[in-house]
């Protein structure tokens, strides 16, 4: 199966306005791993995840199949940035302590992404996937977002999608699945930076393409007046979904 790349085009929003990882989760992660010597942010987008790995790890790699995505990563001493897919990544068998999967694995074909897991990780190593679903910001503006992701735009997500709607349950999981605490991402955002996000989604780029205009159009004024004053900040959530796992016998 071909790997998809829905966000090559977005890269300069993506870049900037996409949400970044909490440290504890990077923390957390990293006192699962008995070496802390190798590390893999797979479809690392421009390396928001990658760069809080590298704190606690002695070497990232940092690989995506959009070179658009890798050549707007931050740039890191201890970080390789490669263009690859998740199927097959050119690592070397059983090196790698921790594998991280950011909001992309509905995006990967399942089971031979799970081959190529098996195959890099060390006896021991973790395999964490993270996704998060729809911001929350108060219950007006998060009724307008709803609307935007549901109605506006809902032909237009890849089917795809549905796994992150469903908090990735419907995906096979099949590791000794390791409890995960509670998580959020937080950030407090202008209305321009909400916009910025909303502009990233990869459903935006197929509306605009087909109906030649903006769908962000459709919900800015209406924005705008929940939001406030032009430089009113909200504090914009975002509950993380965790499933973290060692293969059984490894």
């Amino acid at each position: 199966m071909k790997p998809s790349d829905h966000f090559s085009s977005q890269s300069v929003e993506y870049s900037l306005y996409r949400p970044g990882y909490p440290h504890k989760l990077f923390e957390y992660l990293a006192t699962l791993c008995p070496c802390r010597e190798l590390a893999w942010d797979c479809a690392t987008g421009n390396g928001q995840a990658a760069i809080g790995l590298a704190g606690y790890f002695a070497k990232v790699i940092a690989s995506d199949i959009s070179a658009e995505q890798i050549n707007k990563a931050t740039a890191h001493e201890k970080i390789d940035y490669r263009v690859g897919s998740a199927e097959h990544s050119g690592i070397e068998s059983l090196c790698v302590d921790l594998i991280m999967v950011a909001q992309a694995l509905h995006w990967f074909d399942i089971e031979s992404f799970y081959v190529e897991v098996r195959r890099v990780l060390k006896p021991q190593g973790v395999l964490a996937v993270v996704s998060y679903q729809l911001p929350r910001i108060k219950p007006d503006i998060d009724a307008v977002t709803d609307e935007f992701h549901r109605d506006i735009l809902g032909e237009y997500w890849p089917p795809e999608r549905c796994h992150v709607d469903n908090a990735y349950g419907d995906i096979p999981f099949p590791l000794e699945e390791i409890p995960s605490p509670g998580l959020q991402m937080l950030h407090n955002w202008t209305l321009d930076e909400f916009l910025g996000y909303l502009q990233s989604w990869s459903a935006v780029a197929r509306f605009e393409k087909e109906k030649q205009q903006s769908p962000i159009d459709l919900i800015s004024m209406k924005l705008g007046t929940l939001w406030g004053e032009f430089e009113t900040t909200q504090a914009v959530q975002w509950p993380l979904t965790l499933r973290i796992g060692k293969f059984t016998g490894n």
